[in-house]
């Protein structure tokens, strides 16, 4: 990167991008809540010109009734992880994590809808009967890690890269203790963590590109085909199209599912067909239909924390934190300070060396 590190990026420059990351996460996770797993061709039929937060509509059995602007699991879980590593300075102990998820299901669930994705729930049913969290893990490959772990990107800064892998495995470890699933978190949090550096989104893949990598050699094996090619192939399959020619090459060959194989290299194509403007980004992005609020919610951060705060309307960034109660702002100042606490630490290790 050929920007300076947050330690010696104007802070105020710093934050926009933090906000920008958090900001992206919230508003495409919820402008992609009505659209979730809904096939493109009834998204196209039910909102013919989305170009805003939409209530969830009849047609869709998880979102049905939800008021516009409201976000999901996503924003939810990942708001979690903040505050984790927040208090833990840039750590997050498992056994909390595990708790933490479990209490939150148990709210969110209260009126019998399922919030947990698949691995999340797998591997917390496992714990709840008491098995080992580290074994109950170890088939988590989907992309519940990639979704939740922007935050992690601006509490920890790019380099060295190993230990930002190292904190991604934290993070990964109690419920997506898999090669993939490490792989697609540690590409998102690379290139969050880049872009509040002060990166432009083409030095952020890079470094996502070589996270995702690294983050494949991690964990439990699972197979799979690399993140990291799939990143760089979805990357290029819709470089120069139109957003109808993208949107097509995306679910017809990419994927919209729940694998990280398939959601993060989607998030990832979006964001760099529409690296410039975050907010056009999400809305592409919830217009896909799929797994369309997790694709949106990681393209929204990585996007926003190259761009910054001000790629989104002010209204959107009002109106997702009043729906919702979220002070996003804040939260961002938080992790920033773990930051610098982090970048403080290096700088007395090298004066000791």
């Amino acid at each position: 990167m050929t920007q300076g590190r947050t330690g010696a990026l104007d802070p105020q420059a710093a934050l926009a991008r933090a906000r920008g990351a958090l900001y992206g996460l919230a508003i495409g996770d919820a402008l992609g809540m009505p659209t979730e797993f809904l096939p493109r061709r009834q998204v196209t039929a039910l909102f013919p010109e989305l170009r805003g937060f939409e209530p969830g509509p009849a047609a869709n059995e998880l979102s049905a009734g939800t008021p516009a602007a409201t976000v999901t699991d996503d924003t939810q879980q990942a708001l979690i992880v903040a505050r984790l590593l927040v208090e833990g300075q840039g750590h997050i102990d498992a056994g909390r994590f595990i708790h933490a998820l479990l209490a939150w299901a148990d709210a969110a669930e209260a009126d019998g809808s399922e919030q947990l994705g698949p691995s999340s729930r797998r591997a917390l049913e496992a714990v709840r009967r008491g098995v080992p969290p580290e074994t109950a893990a170890r088939r988590g490959d989907t992309n519940g890690a990639a979704m939740r772990i922007a935050p992690l990107g601006v509490a920890i800064p790019p380099d060295p890269l190993e230990r930002l892998l190292d904190r991604v495995e934290e993070a990964c470890r109690p419920t997506h203790f898999t090669g993939l699933a490490i792989a697609g978190a540690a590409a998102v949090a690379a290139a969050v963590s880049a872009g509040v550096d002060g990166a432009s989104f083409a030095d952020a893949f890079s470094l996502a590109r070589h996270a995702a990598r690294a983050g494949q050699l991690r964990g439990h094996y699972a197979a799979g085909a690399s993140v990291a090619e799939r990143l760089v192939w979805a990357v290029d399959l819709v470089t120069g199209l139109d957003e109808a020619s993208a949107l097509d090459a995306i679910e017809a060959l990419v994927g919209t599912g729940v694998t990280t194989q398939e959601a993060v290299p989607a998030g990832f194509a979006i964001a760099a067909r529409w690296s410039a403007d975050p907010w056009q980004a999400c809305l592409v992005a919830s217009r896909l239909g799929g797994d369309s609020d997790t694709i949106a919610a990681m393209t929204g951060a990585i996007v926003g924390a190259c761009v910054g705060e001000a790629g989104f309307p002010v209204a959107a960034v009002d109106e997702v934190q009043r729906v919702n109660r979220l002070d996003l702002a804040r939260m961002a100042g938080d992790l920033l300070e773990v930051r610098a606490r982090v970048l403080a630490e290096d700088g007395a290790n090298q004066r000791t060396e």
